[in-house]
């Protein structure tokens, strides 16, 4: 059985190739950094390390090779003859493995091969559709009829937190990869065509619609309050942020807010995402992951986008008449580090155009409004414990208001 991991970085390493391997499939990686191509190639295995804070657990993944995703003929094949697929290339790089993803599943319908899934492990609303559409673009009306009835796309839950890997973390290993115990792979069951593979992990579920909304709406969204909370305060790590009292206690507030509209929803017992929520807290206090607040909480224009884990939240609590004011926090954090990221002048215009052109807000809006009042308390310098207790006055007043 032969496994195509697109991907060689620490998602498809240390979780979704690990699983392959550990099911019985030969792992190819597909990747462009040519010395993880050569040395997975030399080495046909690789260590990953399960870190926590009591210690560690090394497990070697064998049966492993690589193909360079630059050799557009050889990744071409690679895909035609594989038996199950996945990405994890990030976001902004899935436009860019297309055309060789269009080839060889022009290859495999040439070849009369067996249907395809591919599962798709990026942080992105719908990945399915948008991965979808762009290769629809380029197929021909008889590649398009082969594709929908033998293709699945195949949307993941990446729950499993990887970060960026040290040097003291490859202790001396360049394709060691440290990673979390956490390893259950939420996937959905819908789109799959043929026989559901057999994946160590790997959980199906039908309709998959609120599991990818609960890791990114509570996952996903607490950890950035955890880093732009940390960042405000002059923290480097997520742990050394969850050690402060207003930062536990802003980021479960924030998340119970998520917790109750998806309960909301999907008819789903608060107990259980309460239950999720408070495990989260828990493995975001992981030293050993040396997880930093700047990886966290890069890339700030797409998590200020209107379905991302900030806004998207926020506007999911209120569909649902959860006013989001701890969330509400969390996105004026958002908006102040890139506001100093990008060298800007900290203002209040400023942050209303940010709000307006990259989250789709009208300044007129309550959630606006609510955001704006957090941002001129990190403008004024006001410590965490005074946001922490205007936020609570604030959801107590919006309560008797319900009242």
């Amino acid at each position: 059985m032969k496994a195509v991991m697109y991907g060689g970085g620490n998602i498809g390493r240390g979780f979704i190739g690990m699983l392959f391997s550990k099911s019985g499939y030969k792992v190819t990686f597909i990747d462009v950094a040519d010395k993880v191509v050569e040395t997975l190639n030399r080495e046909g295995r690789y260590p990953v390390r399960i870190v926590s804070n009591e210690g560690y657990e090394d497990i070697e993944v064998t049966h492993v090779d690589a193909v360079n995703g630059k050799d557009g003929k050889l990744t071409a094949e690679t895909i035609a003859g594989a038996d199950i697929m996945a990405t994890a290339v990030g976001v902004n790089v899935l436009k860019y493995i297309v055309p060789n993803l269009v080839e060889g599943i022009r290859r495999r319908m040439q070849m009369n091969g067996k249907p395809l899934n591919i599962i798709i492990c990026e942080n992105l609303m719908d990945a399915d559709k948008v991965l979808g559409s762009m290769i629809k673009a380029e197929l021909t009306k008889e590649e398009l009829r082969w594709f929908d009835e033998n293709v699945g796309l195949v949307e993941a839950s990446i729950g499993r937190m990887v970060p960026v890997q040290t040097e003291e973390m490859k202790a001396g290993n360049p394709l060691r990869v440290c990673v979390e115990r956490y390893g259950f792979l939420p996937v959905d069951k819908a789109p799959f065509k043929g026989e559901i593979p057999q994946i160590e992990n790997m959980i199906p579920f039908e309709p998959f619609d609120f599991f990818i909304r609960r890791k990114l709406y509570v996952h996903n969204m607490g950890h950035a309050l955890c880093a732009y909370l940390g960042m405000y305060t002059h923290r480097d790590y997520i742990f050394e942020a969850m050690d402060d009292v207003n930062i536990q206690n802003i980021v479960m507030n924030a998340m119970l807010e998520s917790a109750l509209a998806l309960s909301k929803k999907y008819q789903i017992p608060t107990e259980n995402l309460v239950k999720h929520f408070q495990d989260l807290l828990i493995r975001f206090q992981n030293q050993a992951l040396k997880d930093t607040c700047k990886r966290v909480g890069g890339d700030m224009k797409r998590k200020l986008a209107p379905e991302d884990r900030l806004i998207g939240a926020s506007k999911l609590c209120m569909e649902c008449g959860v006013f989001p004011v701890f969330i509400s926090i969390g996105t004026a954090g958002a908006v102040y580090q890139y506001i100093r990221e990008n060298g800007w002048r900290q203002e209040e215009a400023k942050a209303k155009g940010i709000l307006r052109t990259i989250s789709g807000l009208d300044e007129r809006e309550p959630l606006c409004d609510s955001i704006l009042v957090f941002y001129r308390m990190y403008l004024n310098g006001v410590s965490l414990r005074e946001i922490r207790q205007h936020a609570e006055y604030t959801r107590k007043e919006r309560e008797r208001e319900v009242i």
